[in-house]
């Protein structure tokens, strides 16, 4: 198959080459030579695209129109421009080799396709408009632009193609779903962490005052780290006034068994503390008269008015009211109340059992539910060889037992002590009584309440830890005269090594108008008495003391004084009373 720029195609003609297209392929021109045609013909111009179809297949070209030669015809432009308009590259038409509706007289045969465009005929040809050539990687000669034809005009468009248009898409449905889901999907994620926020800036607050709250507690109770307490800047006496204390005395009697238990119910209100102080039996008290008896003694003979007072005068406190318990109440209180739970110490036989043998009432364990009669057995027993603190504590259980079940409702709890049925020691009415009870029963049930044990030495004094720990601290006391003419409480403590000295010292302070206060003996013996006062004010009584007593004025000195005296004497060997 040839290639129609093939220079040997078609002939003898002579061709040159004078360059490239547009499309990299070589460009010729028939070289300058003898007329092939005959004499005189003249050489048409080169025109790779135009002269095949203008010759051949010109407009108003006529294959079966009979003579001798077809007239030559203009080139065919379909735009309707004159000249050599370049379409580009096209198809070539075959050539069958012969014109229909010739005869002897015309052309009898087809001259060879020329590709180039030039006619097989002798006549003269039209001249067209000739490209001119250029050589690649020259920039060719600027032409001018020639309208266009409107770009769409042998386009062929497809109906599928203007579906977006006229036809609405199956998928948009489901992509609006789909941005939706995406809108929503991101509304959420931006919901969940303003919440999240939310929480962490509530969580952030709580803490916050819970902190605060904490310490607030910790600096009103005075428990806070390098923040002393009213106790440390200002001593014993001002910390005791400071802190309001409520303080009732309740004495268990025994009705079938004899005897007496007491204990004293504190109510701190500034520390939103409850204690039941177990005073001993063998707490030595003074009378009115300046004689000395103990605590049971006081409580049989004397009556729960001297008792109280005699109370106030030796621990320095300011109790509001006696409660007489008898056996038979206790049992119809914890009745009333739905039975107590103690952790016993002990088994304890049933009293009225008359086999030895039998089981006991109450059984020694934790968590041990008593009705009223087995807790009055567990509040009243001591056993065998035991001393009398033992079977104080248990009636401190007891106590602390039926504060867990009582009604913190000062309403509830007072118709309860109504249906005791009890008749109380002016001025404790039945009213002050249930709502005292109400407001140590709810300290009771929250954990805030305990029970202490006033340690008494065997001569009934107080020792120095009891009146540290327990009147200080716990009772508040203080010696203190409330009036200006008010005796002046003299603590006397025996320490000669002779038993009368303390009776014979007590005397001669009573008859001086000094409240004699016992201090009991000491482990010991002193060479020199001391006459101690704590607060500068005080300094003239100690002096007015040691007259009294006949000591020297050197045995004055300021120091530390028992909690319920304002006074303290140590009675030593140099002391001689007056006969």
């Amino acid at each position: 198959m040839n290639d129609g720029y093939d220079a040997g195609y078609g002939g003898d003609d002579q061709y040159e080459l004078v360059g490239y297209d547009e499309y990299g392929r070589p460009v010729y021109r028939q070289a300058q030579g003898p007329d092939r045609t005959g004499p005189g013909a003249q050489q048409q111009p080169y025109d790779a695209y135009t002269q095949q179809y203008g010759q051949r297949q010109g407009y108003g070209y006529d294959p079966y129109a009979t003579g001798g030669h077809q007239a030559p015809q203009q080139p065919y432009d379909p735009y309707g421009h004159q000249g050599g308009y370049d379409t580009g590259q096209q198809p070539p038409v075959p050539d069958y080799g012969y014109a229909p509706g010739t005869h002897a007289g015309g052309p009898a045969a087809q001259q060879p396709y020329d590709p180039y465009g030039q006619a097989a005929t002798s006549g003269p040809q039209p001249r067209v408009a000739e490209q001119t050539p250029h050589i690649p990687q020259q920039a060719g000669p600027r032409e001018e632009p020639q309208p266009s034809a409107p770009a769409d005009a042998d386009r062929d468009y497809r109906t599928e193609q203007f579906a977006f248009v006229e036809e609405p898409a199956d998928d948009s449905e489901d992509v609006i779903d789909w941005m939706k889901f995406t809108e929503n999907r991101t509304e959420r994620r931006e919901e969940a962490r303003r919440r999240a926020r939310a929480r962490v800036v509530a969580l952030v607050v709580v803490l916050a005052l819970v902190a605060v709250g904490g310490v607030g507690y910790l600096w009103y109770a005075g428990k806070l780290p390098g923040v002393g307490s009213s106790d440390d800047k200002t001593g014993g006496t001002t910390a005791a006034g400071a802190q309001k204390r409520d303080v009732i005395a309740v004495h268990l009697h025994d009705t079938k068994g004899g005897g007496t238990s007491t204990a004293l119910l504190v109510d701190n209100t500034t520390t939103k503390q409850g204690t039941a102080v177990l005073v001993p039996n063998a707490l030595a008290l003074t009378g009115d008269d300046g004689s000395t008896t103990t605590l049971a003694k006081s409580v049989d003979d004397e009556g729960p008015d001297a008792t109280r007072t005699a109370l106030d005068s030796s621990l320095g406190t300011d109790i509001e009211g006696t409660w007489r318990l008898d056996t038979p109440y206790l049992q119809i209180l914890v009745d009333l109340v739905g039975n107590i739970d103690v952790d016993t110490n002990a088994d304890v036989a049933d009293p009225e059992a008359k086999d030895k043998g039998a089981t006991p009432l109450v059984r020694k364990g934790r968590g041990q539910t008593l009705s009223g009669k087995m807790a009055v057995a567990y509040a009243t027993h001591r056993g065998s060889g035991e001393q009398a603190d033992a079977q104080l504590q248990r009636f401190g259980q007891v106590m602390q037992g039926v504060l867990r079940k009582l009604s913190s409702d000062p309403q509830a709890a007072t118709t309860t002590i109504q249906t005791l049925g009890l008749i109380l020691d002016p001025p404790l009415t039945e009213k002050d009584l249930g709502s005292f009870l109400a407001g140590l029963s709810d300290l009771a049930k929250g954990g805030d309440f305990r029970t202490e044990l006033l340690p008494v030495e065997d001569g009934g004094s107080l020792s120095a830890e009891a009146s540290d720990s327990v009147v200080k601290d716990i009772l508040g006391g203080a010696a203190k005269s409330p009036d200006k003419d008010a005796a002046v409480s003299v603590s006397v403590r025996n320490a000669t090594g002779v038993e009368d000295r303390t009776g014979k010292a007590r005397v001669v302070l009573l008859n001086g108008g000094f409240t004699f206060v016992s201090g009991g003996a000491a482990s010991g013996t002193e060479a020199k008495s001391e006459v101690v006062y704590a607060e500068a004010g005080d300094k003239e009584n100690a002096v007015q003391v040691a007259k009294t007593l006949g000591l020297p004025d050197g045995a004055v000195a300021q120091g530390k004084t028992s909690a319920n005296a304002l006074v303290s004497v140590v009675l030593g060997q140099d002391y001689e009373p007056a006969s």
